[in-house]
């Protein structure tokens, strides 16, 4: 704690804060890790959830039902108070949540290749047309 400027309180107030924030650093520093270990836990519950729903034609039920198992232990685990289990059931969703990566993987790799033009390519060569840009201030400065 830093106290700055002309201070109206007395010395002995001042050490006394100086003090009990030094004596309570070890609490503020573990509901600090606490709180960054439920955000990330929430966040990764949203983004799983919302990469199955985005995904739900290409998953197949085994990795469906894997991974919401996973989001469901990880939310009682959420619901409760204990921050080592949070840890652990958030590491468990990590892991099993690959396997959606890898099942999006597997399954735009055996997708039958479309061996047409891409589809943001023109359809064919008339649509394209050559251009030369000419700055007219250029032009009027030359003559």
């Amino acid at each position: 704690m830093t106290i700055t400027g002309g201070s109206a309180l007395p010395k002995e107030d001042i050490e006394r804060m100086v003090r009990e924030a030094e004596e309570h650093a070890a609490e503020d520093k573990a509901r600090r890790e606490e709180a960054e270990v439920r955000n990330s836990a929430e966040g990764l519950v949203y983004s799983t959830e919302k990469l199955l729903v985005d995904n739900a034609d290409k998953l197949s039920d085994d990795v469906k039902t894997e991974v919401q198992a996973a989001v469901g232990e990880l939310k009682t685990a959420l619901a409760g108070t204990d921050v080592d289990e949070v840890k652990a059931k958030h590491a468990a969703l990590l892991t099993t949540s690959q396997k959606i990566g890898e099942a999006l993987y597997s399954a735009s790799s055996t997708a039958p290749s479309d061996e047409s033009a891409p589809a943001d390519a023109p359809a064919s060569d008339e649509d394209v047309v050559d251009a030369e840009i000419v700055d007219d201030e250029d032009e009027a400065a030359a003559k």
